[in-house]
């Protein structure tokens, strides 16, 4: 199969990977442009990007499909976002060239994807890209009979390359039609085939066994010199730090814990992280965390502030605590919409320049900051020829604050004082400069995970303000994007919302819902919680393997449903899933849920053993099957009090509930003690001895 694969690969040539990158500015006065196409009526700002491009682009949609039909056109599927910067690179040499786009314009019928609003697509064109090249990456550009089954694709282009390209996949199409039509067949299949779950018929057992054996083979690709995986690029990978942070506790192995600690302080020290105005970008391009790969995304900031409100959680290290302020500080400023959503993401580039934004030359920082400059020079690894490009610094630290406030005579207090000061006055000067492209649309997962992180922030911090802004959210996703069947939206932008939802979507809100209903008691987030659990299940569930479908049974076919099983930068929406199905099954006394749950965990066991962060999420999820968690309910009139004493410590095996009266679960009936809050302890649906004190609630869970 890998060569029939290989038939138009080695057909062509392999293709190398260079170029400058230019912002693409989206004007909709169309009588200023020479060209407009199709993606004007677009909301995706990346599709509007395009919208004034040579190239007669189209969005997906049977419009498109039906005239590759019609006119036997091959169709150029071109897929990337907002805030790609080699997705721009490609533009200006390739679209904005009219030479170029003439010969797509005549030779095929041109489709442009933002893939997070269309991830299925994403998923489909970018199997076939992988099993055909090996790798891949965005821009994704996938060629396509007039059918929509691939026969060629690659990434990054040159405009020499994708002509020379195009002219050669044409050709051979042409010529030969019987290969092309194997071609496209064998990918087919392949892409149809590829992470398809099927059922384990085997026995479900777990074990702390089970999760040392995880370890064991998930330590060997740890960086215990500077954090994260071994090697370069460096991503951070949350779920795996809060898997690692729930195996530590629950077995003390140590290594793991120094895993996430050293992680956590290297991408807080590091260029990744935004020194000055808070957040990490998307991943570093070397092995130290120094040179981020600029752009700056929701979801990575969402998850992040929840793994560090966990790790400060675990070791009350104060300065996880200045990186959740700092971080939630950015999204306020710079990623919130006034309706209570939160928008996707910030360009790596800014005028033409991938990072210009965010760095400086030590004669800036000079200028700007007077007699404080030497501090901060020494502080952030400011040098005069540069410690980057042009001259250019990134600021990052090196060294620790004590060591760097006995060098300028400063207590360690003082130190603190200077850096915030300074730090406001570069942010104030930094602002003045043309701020990269913003990503002003809404997504539904992603605000999910941003939801989570302002709760888990709420949860270490208390701070009020965290609270309601997860609370507005909730409300938008409820009134904006959830319909009255309990269906969700994708996307949002300008008062609309055009896509149907695919499975992450509902697994994040999901997943979210039950952490606000942990953090107030309110049973109306647990119930819509299950709700929209049920309306998963109607439309995403395979009954034949008991996983479930990225896309629902009401969208229109692709040439094939994929499922999505591995952990990456975002968690999978099958891990998200099954754990949210063990949640509700153990909130909801649901034996039903717990029994899917556990067959979704069963079908990827030994991947989930083997696969380290890539299974983290199922991990997590094997980590309460193994080992049981607690049930907690707190029923009285100082719930709350009692609820945020329990949020100092953490603990990633308690499931919490209560209020102020019963409610309606089955957990807390008959347990309300009138003239007394009440803490109870249950596991497997047994209580123990009723206590008053959460000193001595901890007790019983650490017996």
């Amino acid at each position: 199969m890998k060569n029939i694969y290989s038939i138009l690969f080695v057909y062509l040539f392999s293709l190398a990977s260079c170029g400058q990158a230019q912002n693409t500015k989206v004007n909709m006065n169309t009588s200023e442009h020479k060209y407009t196409n199709q993606l004007i009526h677009e909301s995706s700002p990346y599709l509007l990007q395009h919208a004034h491009n040579p190239v007669n682009w189209y969005p997906w949609g049977r419009e498109a499909l039906d005239k590759a039909q019609k006119e036997n056109k091959l169709i150029i599927i071109s897929i990337g976002y907002a805030a790609c910067h080699w997705c721009h690179v490609m533009e200006h040499e390739s679209f904005e060239n009219e030479e170029v786009a003439s010969y797509m314009n005549e030779h095929f019928v041109s489709i442009k994807v933002d893939r997070e609003e269309r991830p299925d697509i994403d998923q489909v064109y970018m199997s076939a890209v992988q099993l055909i090249a090996g790798r891949g990456g965005w821009p994704l550009n996938c060629i396509a009979l007039p059918d929509g089954r691939p026969v060629y694709g690659g990434t990054y282009f040159t405009s020499e390359q994708w002509i020379e390209m195009l002219t050669k996949v044409s050709a051979f199409v042409k010529e030969h039609p019987e290969k092309a039509e194997q071609q496209a067949l064998a990918l087919t299949e392949g892409v149809q085939s590829s992470e398809m779950i099927y059922l384990n018929a085997e026995e479900a057992e777990f074990s702390i066994k089970d999760l040392d054996n995880t370890f064991s083979t998930w330590k060997n690709h740890i960086d215990y010199v500077q954090g994260g995986h071994k090697g370069a690029p460096k991503f951070p990978l949350p779920v795996g730090c809060q898997f690692l942070l729930h195996y530590n506790y629950l077995t003390k192995n140590k290594a793991a814990l120094r895993a996430v600690t050293l992680t956590l302080d290297k991408m807080a020290d590091g260029g990744i992280y935004d020194q000055i105005g808070g957040g990490f970008a998307r991943y570093s391009v070397d092995a130290y965390w120094k040179a981020p790969h600029f752009e700056k995304m929701l979801y990575d900031n969402a998850q992040l502030v929840s793994l560090y409100s966990s790790a400060y959680q675990q070791t009350k290290d104060d300065y996880y605590k200045v990186i959740i302020k700092e971080t939630l500080y950015f999204i306020q400023r710079e990623l919130s919409s006034d309706e209570g959503g939160f928008y996707s993401s910030l360009d790596a580039d800014s005028e033409g320049e991938e990072g210009k934004y965010y760095v400086w030359t030590q004669d800036e920082l000079q200028q700007v900051l007077g007699d404080d400059a030497a501090l901060i020079i020494d502080y952030y690894n400011v040098e005069e020829k540069g410690n980057w490009e042009n001259g250019q610094n990134i600021l990052y630290k090196s060294g620790n604050d004590r060591r760097i406030a006995n060098k300028h005579n400063l207590t360690e207090s003082d130190l603190s004082i200077q850096l915030t000061k300074a730090k406001n006055i570069l942010l104030k000067e930094r602002e003045k400069r043309i701020p990269p492209g913003l990503d002003d649309k809404i997504i539904t997962s992603w605000n999910a995970l941003m939801l989570k992180g302002y709760i888990d922030a709420y949860n270490v911090l208390d701070d009020k303000d965290y609270l309601e802004i997860a609370l507005q959210n909730a409300s938008f996703i409820n009134t904006k994007i959830k319909q009255p069947d309990n269906r969700l939206y994708r996307n949002y932008k300008n008062g609309k919302a055009s896509i149907n939802a695919f499975l992450d979507d509902y697994a994040f809100t999901i997943g979210a819902f039950i952490s606000l209903y942990q953090t107030t008691f309110d049973e109306k987030f647990l119930v819509d919680a299950k709700h929209l659990a049920e309306y998963t299940i109607d439309h995403f569930y395979d009954q034949s393997s008991g996983m479930f479908y990225y896309t629902s049974d009401l969208d229109p076919d692709l040439i094939a449903r994929k499922m999505e099983v591995t952990d990456n930068v975002i968690p999978a929406s099958n891990s998200e899933m099954a754990k949210n199905l063990f949640q509700l099954g153990n909130y909801f006394y649901n034996d039903d849920y717990i029994s899917m749950s556990k067959k979704m965990l069963n079908n990827v066991k030994q991947n989930a053993i083997l696969g380290g962060a890539y299974y983290a999420n199922w991990d997590v999820l094997m980590s309460w099957f193994a080992s049981p968690p607690y049930e907690v309910a707190i029923l009285g009139d100082s719930f709350e009090s009692k609820r945020k004493e329990f949020n100092k410590h953490y603990l990633p095996n308690v499931l919490l509930s209560g209020g102020i009266d019963e409610g309606r679960l089955s957990l807390l009936e008959g347990k309300l003690v009138e003239g007394q809050t009440t803490i109870y302890v249950c596991q497997d649906k047994t209580c123990a001895r009723p206590v008053t004190e959460v000193e001595e609630a901890l007790k019983q869970i650490f017996k």
